[in-house]
């Protein structure tokens, strides 16, 4: 079981940040290399053409260990979630009436290339929204994405974990219902992997994509992509000297190569070296492995769950534990609670939380304590 983590973080005993889900604070750790790596470009001549990919292979070997990848060269590193799944969908061709299945409230960064390449096919975005009631939600919602594939789907696009409050998408289920109609499955995983244990060679996504800067708990502008063999010959969606064969090459780069570097190589962002962030992420996620994604679900559990009990107990809604993640879960509030008051009282105690969609968005991680948890509820009490 882990213990507390706070001592590795550089959060000011006064201040309760319950909302990684938004952004996480670095590791001291992860601080320090990034301070030491951008120092280092104060003295470019002791950069070598080795620390162009030495940094990036150790990256995508991390990433890959995290989610059980069999092979780094699947792993591509990108930028941003957006640019990840735009690169997917530069390499889907649809038929007129496919249908692009996404969740109710689902991320922009997960809608606006699926919306802009339905329109060029004349295909659909059919969006699954929540149940209405609060009985049995996280279940009804998944069956109603179950029932939803069919043999018009073409792609679903999801996020393990709802972005706004946390809802479990049942994966393993999606992806055979997927497999029977030869629909790809392109996954999300910003708000879930690092905190959340998934494994590629379970699930076996076509795509998953990730942003660094929240459970991975890496810097902003960089993140990691892995892409299955369905899109080993695709395209990317930039034209960059670093993505082509033989790149590693700096005396031969002017003998212009038509070849892609192999499988996810080619989708790599230009620029991908970044001597500052890489070994930023690098460490973040050396950190995550070391104490692994199970273990800090059950951590947010033991440190949530008595809290839990009390805000069900008030009448805020909180989905059940089977159909939630320990690390990101939304409270509903009932009609007897004054949202403007509450969000002045967590103001007033050095709270932080999101507000997105209907919910209040709570995401703890390893810093966090029990104590962190009574204190939000006093102040649920309170108002």
């Amino acid at each position: 079981m882990l213990t507390n983590q706070k001592e590795l973080f550089r959060l000011p005993e006064n201040v309760t940040y319950l909302n990684g889900a938004y952004m996480s604070p670095f590791l001291k750790s992860v601080e320090e290399i990034g301070h030491a790596s951008v120092s280092k470009k104060c003295f470019p001549y002791e950069i070598t053409g080795d620390d162009f990919f030495e940094n990036t292979n150790r990256l995508k070997l991390e990433f890959s260990k995290l989610v059980a990848i069999d092979n780094a060269q699947n792993v591509a590193i990108i930028p941003s979630a957006s640019y990840g799944i735009a690169t997917v969908a530069n390499n889907i061709t649809l038929n007129t009436e496919d249908e692009i299945l996404v969740v109710g409230e689902q991320f922009p960064s997960n809608i606006y290339s699926w919306q802009k390449i339905a329109d060029q096919h004349n295909a659909r975005i059919r969006i699954i929204s929540a149940p209405i009631a609060f009985n049995r939600r996280g279940q009804g919602w998944n069956e109603s994405i179950l029932d939803a594939i069919s043999d018009k789907t073409a792609l679903v696009a999801i996020s393990h974990v709802h972005w706004a409050d946390g809802t479990l998408f049942d994966l393993k289920n999606i992806r055979k219902k997927t497999k029977m109609y030869n629909a790809l499955l392109i996954i999300d995983g910003t708000q879930s992997i690092g905190a959340l244990p998934f494994s590629v060679k379970e699930i076996q996504p076509d795509a998953l994509i990730c942003a660094g800067y929240k459970w991975l708990l890496g810097p902003y502008s960089i993140g990691l992509a892995y892409y299955s063999n369905t899109f080993a010959n695709g395209l990317p969606i930039e034209e960059n000297w670093i993505n082509r064969k033989n790149s590693e090459d700096f005396g031969g780069l002017v003998n212009y190569e038509p070849e892609y570097q192999p499988k996810a190589g080619r989708y790599n962002v230009g620029e991908m070296s970044n001597f500052t962030l890489t070994p930023m992420l690098i460490k973040a996620i050396e950190q995550l492995n070391t104490w692994q994604p199970q273990r800090i679900q059950d951590y947010c559990k033991t440190i949530s769950e008595k809290a839990i009990e009390k805000l069900r107990a008030i009448g805020c809604f909180i989905e059940e534990d089977k159909y939630r993640a320990q690390h990101l879960f939304g409270i509903y509030l009932p009609e007897t609670i004054n949202l403007d008051k509450l969000k002045a009282e967590f103001s007033k105690q050095n709270i932080y939380v999101s507000f997105r969609g209907n919910a209040i968005r709570v995401s703890p991680h390893v810093y966090n304590t029990k104590e962190d948890f009574e204190k939000l509820v006093k102040c649920f009490e309170s108002v």
